[in-house]
């Protein structure tokens, strides 16, 4: 349980944010969304807010405050129905910054960790590719050693934050003779670098406004201080990392149905239909009694969770939980809640649809829900 003095702090920050959100985002995402793109002045407004990377140690720029607020700036994004904004936030504060934290050199750190805080440099994570998707075995990037570092080739694909960042940590292969799972290291790559090449910004069916593309790595020369941790411990790093990832994503998930369910309540109180508002129908109701149940079981559930990433007590098997049954419990619920508006619930002019198409990949990155019940099901049977 979270103490009084930090939900007062919570709850201060959060009427930040969504002050920060009515004059800085709602006028502006509409177009983000058709340009398929969120303006790179835009990270340094967050980041002049104090909204990045918040539980980053002060000593590397950031505010060193519990892990509460970072998920709290990515859930109040997605409960508004900022989603593309939502996802790009949390892949550079929760994902990147912290395999920097945590794996990076002191050099390293000093070099980056302030810049991100502060939004002048953008963070992206690279591991899925073209031929292997969630198989992060089937990976053929290589970075292969000489004289002064790596020499690296290959190309990734679906990669948040593709074309505005500035920094990407890129797994790739460094021990061909190894299984990936044993000959896999991580490298910091800048997005200036010779070689290094963004593709088109790719067109998805939801999260228009956020940019994910196509990287491709032809011969970039790596120096020695480009690696992040130790030479092929990554898949060691990302399986230390994943759990955060995770909660972070099933975080998400359940903001963004707290999203859908408020339109819903609204819609079904204005709407006429047989002389009366559509609240007056048993049926309606019984549906809103639904979603709102799911809703709470699975906000008890990441409160929780959160607690225990705070300690580092939350495990893998419990972050995959997390993120499957949140996501899942996400797409019904926004599901149900389109439903509610009818026809109306199909036009884009109404945010409800929008909230549909943006969730869709929820059950998709960060690991399918295939993947999550993998996890849990081979931890079940263990010996």
């Amino acid at each position: 349980m979270k103490d009084n003095e930090l939900q007062q702090e919570l709850d201060l920050f959060r009427d930040t944010l969504v002050r920060f959100m009515d004059n800085e985002i709602a006028p502006h995402y509409e177009q983000w969304e058709k340009d398929k793109l969120i303006p790179k002045e835009f990270w340094l407004k967050m980041g002049a807010e104090g909204l990045l990377c918040c539980d980053i140690p002060e000593e590397y720029g950031g505010y060193g405050v519990p892990v509460h607020f970072n998920m709290l700036v990515g859930e109040e994004l997605a409960k508004a129905g900022y989603y593309a904004l939502a996802t790009n936030v949390t892949v550079h504060a929760d994902i990147v910054a912290h395999y920097l934290l945590n794996f990076g050199t002191e050099e390293q750190k000093q070099k980056y960790l302030p810049a991100m805080v502060s939004g002048e440099c953008i963070g992206a994570i690279c591991m899925t590719e073209p031929s292997c998707g969630s198989d992060l075995q089937g990976m053929k990037t290589t970075a292969i050693a000489n004289e002064s570092g790596w020499l690296m080739n290959g190309s990734k694909t679906f990669i948040t934050n593709g074309q505005n960042a500035s920094l990407y940590i890129v797994a790739a292969r460094t021990d061909l003779q190894a299984k990936p799972a044993k000959g896999t290291s991580l490298f910091l790559v800048e997005g200036d670098q010779a070689g290094f090449q963004r593709g088109t910004n790719l067109d998805k069916i939801g999260q228009a406004a956020g940019d994910t593309s196509e990287l491709f790595f032809d011969n970039v020369e790596l120096g020695k201080d480009q690696l992040l941790g130790q030479l092929n411990y990554g898949f060691i790093g990302l399986m230390k990392e994943l759990p955060r990832e995770r909660l972070a994503l099933a975080c998400g998930a359940v903001a963004h149905a707290e999203g859908a369910m408020a339109l819903a309540v609204d819609y079904v109180k204005e709407r006429q239909a047989f002389g009366a508002p559509l609240s007056n129908l048993q049926t309606i109701r019984h549906k809103l009694a639904e979603m709102a149940t799911q809703i709470e079981i699975h906000r008890v559930l990441i409160e929780e969770y959160k607690d225990r990433l705070f300690d580092k007590a939350l495990s893998t098997e419990q972050a995959s939980i997390a993120k499957l049954s949140c996501t899942e419990m996400e797409c019904k619920v926004i599901d149900d809640a389109l439903q509610l508006f009818g026809g109306y619930g199909y036009m884009k002019e109404y945010p409800i649809a929008r909230f549909y198409v943006d969730a869709r990949v929820q059950r998709i990155y960060g690991g399918t829900s295939e993947i999550m019940k993998e996890i849990v099901g081979r931890s079940l049977v263990r010996d």
